[in-house]
């Protein structure tokens, strides 16, 4: 499923974001539900200078 999320970090950035904030509790959750693997976000944004913040539920 990772070739249906945005390429773009910023763009995936928003995207993931939003998907925390309105409907996973997780980035796990998120991960699991989309059947993407969380590693290739973590990278994929943290290439882009932004780190997950499990408190705060968000990349930033």
């Amino acid at each position: 499923m990772t070739n249906d999320l945005p390429k773009d970090p910023m763009m995936l950035l928003s995207f993931v974001n939003m998907k925390l904030r309105d409907q996973y509790p997780s980035l796990e959750e998120l991960c699991a539900a989309m059947d993407v693997e969380q590693a290739w976000i973590v990278e994929t944004l943290g290439a882009a200078g932004f780190e997950y913040s499990e408190e705060h539920r968000r990349f930033w």
